[in-house]
């Protein structure tokens, strides 16, 4: 079968890095290519090397669309040879319709004057392609992260795509949302789209995928047919070595009671979503897993907690028997909580700042004299979280914008071992990384709760909740539905309770 793209030879160098070094694979027309690696791999770079987002002249190698080498200086170009990427975060404009965003860029008009008719007659013609069963003059920023998804697939094609490019489509999606994007994929796949499809859940990696192909550390691997493949070879080729035991073996020795939440009560002013009557413990040395479907309050409770909601909220939470007030970030890391947020970009991280910058940016009095920071303990400590979480990068002054995600989550955890909390809170902490990373962190996790630390842990991959967890709290709405123990818990029984099955 004709290819309708081949990447052959592809290498694209950084400042003191080579992020992609002979990148060879192909696609075939209507075929489904999944791309898998580590974060580092070079995946991200090798799309925005054929989405034009880095233009011929800034990488060696070629680039082929049914035979003929392309050489596109931007993305215009590469959307008219039929290549659309959907990023992890969409480039959508919230404030317009979701027809001026289907339309954007590609709008219908006569003598330079939209034709508003055309225009909504156009984008609900490409909704009609996704299923989504919306209208065009709704305000985007009003809808769901699935349906966003959707609308950013529509525009696509309404560009008459032949190569859609989706980076970690569902990392943001819930379970049925994510059940709906893989079977619009597939009738996308049988009317003759292809797709490269970029994910860390191997799981929908080998239910989608026609081929995968595998990079590591800036190379092909290999490429197969998913028949030739399993998840667990695609890890050790991911990785280069064997990965035997993900979590954990045993359960952890915890000590005593020591951080307790009764009866809590709190609002997210942004939202409107409320946690109602939370009764919460932790032992030292414990981890405690909250499950719970999306919009289930798990985010708002730990959020609330952490002080910010500012003083909307009530109930009582006392850590080493001693009563707490929090009502801001600063009161809680002072009382020893820490927070690992699920949007490491916007809360955990200053993403023009370097590692060392970022490392001690909650813990500033610890490098500072009288008010005046202490340079080099600052690059003394940076140094040292670098060691101990093994993040890749070439100096501690690199930029954090720079790092991948995986890397970029490891500062955000050295941030927060640097301020010793009492209390770790981590919120979905291994989403949008490679398996090779989450290894280390679900180390790094078994490691602090050995040491004696309490941990709490949310997490929407329910493996995840199972294998690190020495007990599991569920939400359903605002409340805790349930309890489980290491021994009792399955993925049935928490569903159960997250949905009120039954």
């Amino acid at each position: 079968m004709a290819h309708i793209l081949e990447v052959a030879g592809i290498t694209k160098d950084f400042p003191g890095v080579r992020a992609l070094d002979g990148v060879t694979f192909d696609v075939v027309p209507g075929e489904i290519h999944a791309l898998v690696g580590e974060n580092g791999a070079g995946k991200s770079t090798l799309m925005k090397i054929l989405s034009g987002i880095y233009p011929f002249g800034t990488y060696g190698g070629q680039v082929l669309v049914e035979g003929k080498e392309v050489r596109f200086p931007g993305i215009k170009e590469s959307e008219r040879a039929g290549i659309a990427i959907i990023h992890q975060e969409f480039a959508l404009v919230k404030q317009m319709s979701v027809a001026e965003n289907i339309l954007l860029g590609n709008e219908v008009a006569s003598g330079g004057v939209i034709d508003r008719p055309a225009s909504l007659a156009a984008a609900e013609s490409a909704l009609k392609l996704v299923g989504l069963n919306i209208s065009p003059e709704a305000v985007t920023g009003r809808l769901g992260v699935g349906q966003q998804q959707l609308v950013e697939i529509a525009k696509a094609l309404r560009k008459n795509v032949r190569v859609l490019i989706l980076d970690e489509p569902t990392a943001a999606l819930s379970e049925e949302e994510t059940r709906n994007l893989l079977s619009i994929l597939k009738g996308l796949s049988a009317k003759g789209v292809s797709c490269i499809y970029i994910s860390h859940r191997l799981g929908e990696v080998m239910e989608l995928a026609d081929r995968i192909t595998v990079l590591r550390d800036g190379k092909t691997v290999c490429t197969e047919r998913k028949s030739a493949m399993t998840e667990a070879l695609m890890i050790t080729k991911m990785v280069g070595r064997e990965l035997t035991s993900v979590f954990p073996e045993a359960a952890h020795k915890t000590g005593e009671l020591f951080f307790e939440v009764s009866d809590w009560t709190a609002e997210d002013p942004a939202s409107g979503m409320r946690v109602e009557d939370i009764n919460l413990t932790l032992r030292h040395g414990e981890v405690l897993g909250i499950a719970g479907l999306v919009g289930s309050g798990r985010t708002e409770l730990v959020m609330s907690l952490f002080g910010a909601w500012g003083g909307r909220q009530k109930g009582s939470m006392k850590l080493d028997g001693a009563e707490l007030s929090i009502k801001t970030p600063q009161e809680a890391i002072a009382a020893g909580l820490g927070l690992v947020s699920e949007d490491r970009k916007r809360y955990g991280l200053v993403l023009p700042g370097d590692i060392k910058t970022n490392v001690t940016l909650a813990s500033l009095e610890k490098i500072s004299s009288s008010g005046v920071l202490d340079k080099n303990s600052e690059i003394r400590e940076g140094e040292k979280y670098i060691r101990d979480l093994r993040i890749k990068t070439p100096s501690v002054e690199q930029r954090v914008v720079n790092l991948s995600g995986g890397n970029q989550q490891k500062v955000v955890l050295g941030k927060w071992m640097m301020t010793a909390p009492k209390v770790l809170i981590l919120d979905e902490p291994t989403r949008g990384i490679d398996v090779g990373a989450k290894f280390e962190i679900y180390t790094l996790i078994d490691r602090l709760a050995r040491a004696g630390m309490g941990i709490i842990v949310i997490s929407s991959e329910l493996p995840e909740v199972l294998g690190l967890s020495d007990r599991i709290m569920v939400m359903r709405e605002g409340r805790v539905s349930g309890e489980l123990d290491r021994q009792s818990a399955t993925q049935e029984k928490i569903m159960t309770l997250a949905a009120s099955l039954g």
